[in-house]
């Protein structure tokens, strides 16, 4: 741990130099003046007075620190505890912390079942609220702490959106499993890391009788032995990944797992750090440049990350004003070498990310290929390439292999187009061999993903085919659903590299297998998925980028024609029926308004 504890003290030196010497702030410019600055504010500093505030630090800086703590799953149940750690480094910086929660959907909770319709929407619900308690109390920074997939982006939305002076930092990843040694326990689950991905696949080898009662039990209490996000290359790490690549997290801060004591004293440094940020007025899109976000579309593809990225990115790119959609992001992908073993395509988890150096070796290795902007500034106040100048670390060849004798010569993450995808489509192909990269079958439609389950469970489906679910796109479904419990169930089956599923919902970063998502126009607006019927034959090759049908542009013209209409559903007010409204394209993010090119004020300068 030597090695990590020296990154974070120069870190440290770093923060505490460039802030030096700490001065009280000048709030005459600063969104706090608002409300405790000039004697019409007398009622604002009652307030502040009654939660045991004193003189000084209500006409210090108010820093918002905000967090998804709750008690929905293990992701999010340490960062009530690292916000305080947050706290005490604003403090030591001259700020004065103020703590707000927001929402969390938990993906590995609602998977499955009606509950996923929630977890798309949610990310937007939590940079819209962080963005109205930021407004509303006119706090001067921001410290956004996230557990889970949809809180990372969610967060870092909200930091692009305000403007302001901001450091993220991950809550940290779970510990890996271990089956115990006994009869009931399968020889495929023993000796080696388990996630909730094996427990998902659990349930499809479950009902095909291949595990039984007592074995599902056993296995179901010791998947998960900590608090922290699902530790493979799932969504939430390949998002906290993301963090440090596209600068808005200190480096190194994403790696250790969540139980770990190292996290409080990153949590406190990020503390430090956003009040060096507030001082010399280095705002979130300071930080989240084209040139970032390239940099961040790099490390999901060199890590096999989530086909979710390809969601998240254009969407942190929309806050900003930044055109960054999903050809852009395949585009890096197509000329990225993936070169770090990771799960569900690999063998490894989070922590052993961590434990050969991280995110910062990485990008060494990127940045060896030329792969990187060593330009882009960090929350550090310093550029990506001064940052990995201090990393000593080298590639350990197992988790991180070397750039130069990469695991495959393309990224981990493929874009799809052609006559079934117009706007576009992503297929992860980590772990699938080359000569597996191309699927043709005939389609096996289903109207949603329930019915796509059931028929998995009751195997009605045959080697060869091509799973359609559609009607579960961003508005049709709405929520766009993630698919890992069929793709789950499939894998237990022994199925998952025997037949191919396509969709215009999405992919837990967890799925593995030939698994399409994110496919555009969605069938809610006439999108060819829409159009296809049982037994039209589907072309999928990862290596050529296509995904078509053998269907005539007469063929589909006519079937568009003869289209009955949306597909009604049962949500037809309240939160979700508000998002099917206002939800836009896949391919630019599945956001929710204008974005910043549309944008007259910000929010910092008012």
């Amino acid at each position: 741990m030597n090695y990590f504890r020296q990154v974070l003290k120069h870190q440290i030196n770093c923060l505490e130099q460039l802030a030096m010497p700490i001065q009280k702030f000048n709030k005459s410019k600063l969104p706090s003046r608002h409300v405790t600055e000039g004697s019409e504010r007398a009622p604002q500093r009652s307030y502040y007075y009654a939660m045991g505030m004193t003189e000084e630090e209500i006409h210090q800086p108010l820093v918002g620190v905000a967090t998804c703590w709750n008690e929905a799953a293990p992701c999010n149940i340490a960062l009530n505890r690292q916000a305080q750690s947050v706290k005490m480094g604003v403090k030591q910086a001259l700020g004065t912390p103020r703590e707000f929660t927001t929402i969390t959907v938990t993906d590995g909770i609602a998977m499955g079942h009606e509950g996923m319709r929630s977890s798309l929407a949610s990310r937007e619900a939590i940079a819209d609220t962080v963005e109205l308690t930021m407004r509303g109390h006119c706090y001067d920074a921001l410290v956004g702490l996230a557990g889970c997939d949809k809180s990372l982006p969610g967060m870092m939305m909200a930091m692009v959106r305000i403007n302001t002076p901001s450091v993220f930092i991950y809550g940290g990843s779970i510990l890996p499993g271990r089956a115990p040694q006994v009869g009931e326990i399968p020889s495929d689950f023993l000796n080696r890391d388990l996630t909730v991905q094996d427990m998902f696949e659990a349930v499809g080898k479950h009902q095909s009788n291949q595990l039984s009662d007592r074995a599902l039990d056993i296995l179901e209490r010791v998947a998960c032995p900590s608090a922290g996000a699902c530790g493979g290359q799932f969504t939430a790490n390949t998002m906290a990944c993301v963090s440090e690549a596209i600068g808005l997290a200190l480096m190194n801060s994403s790696g250790a797992p969540a139980p770990y004591e190292s996290r409080d004293q990153f949590c406190e440094a990020s503390g430090r750090a956003v009040m060096v940020l507030l001082e010399r007025n280095i705002r979130a899109r300071d930080i989240v440049t084209l040139k970032s976000l390239e940099n961040a579309a790099r490390v999901v593809a060199c890590t096999g990350g989530s086909t979710n990225a390809g969601l998240h990115l254009p969407a942190i790119a929309h806050e900003a004003g930044i055109n960054f959609v999903l050809d852009d992001v395949c585009e890096i992908f197509r000329d990225t070498p993936y070169f770090v073993d990771l799960k569900p395509g690999g063998s490894f988890v989070a922590k052993d990310l961590y434990e050969v150096g991280g995110v910062p070796v990485v990008l060494k290795e990127l940045r060896k290929a030329g792969l990187i902007h060593e330009d882009c500034i960090t929350v550090s106040g310093r550029s990506i390439g001064d940052e990995l100048d201090i990393i000593s670390r080298e590639a350990d060849g197992k988790v991180i292999h070397s750039i130069h004798k990469p695991i495959t010569k393309t990224g981990g993450v493929v874009g799809l187009k052609g006559n079934l995808a117009p706007d576009g489509a992503i297929v992860k192909v980590a772990g699938i061999a080359p000569e597996n990269q191309v699927f043709c079958g005939p389609a096996r439609v289903f109207e949603c993903e329930q019915d796509a389950f059931d028929a998995v469970q009751n195997r009605n489906y045959a080697e060869g085919d091509v799973i359609v679910i559609r009607n579960e796109g961003p508005s049709g479904g709405p929520g766009m659903r993630e698919m890992l419990a069929t793709t789950a169930a499939l894998s237990g089956q022994g199925m998952g590299k025997k037949v191919a599923l396509i969709t215009d919902g999405r992919f837990s970063g967890a799925t593995r297998g030939f698994c399409v998502g994110h496919i555009g126009p969605e069938a809610s607006v006439g999108g060819p998925i829409g159009l296809i019927q049982t037994g039209d034959i589907i072309t999928i090759d990862a290596i050529k980028g296509e995904l078509s049908v053998a269907l005539s542009n007469e063929e589909l013209e006519l079937r568009k024609a003869e289209w009955p209409g949306r597909r009604k559903t049962i949500y037809t007010s309240g939160a979700l029926w508000k998002y099917a409204q206002l939800v836009g394209e896949t391919h630019k993010g599945a956001v929710t308004h204008p974005g910043a090119q549309e944008e007259s004020h910000i929010y910092m300068d008012l």
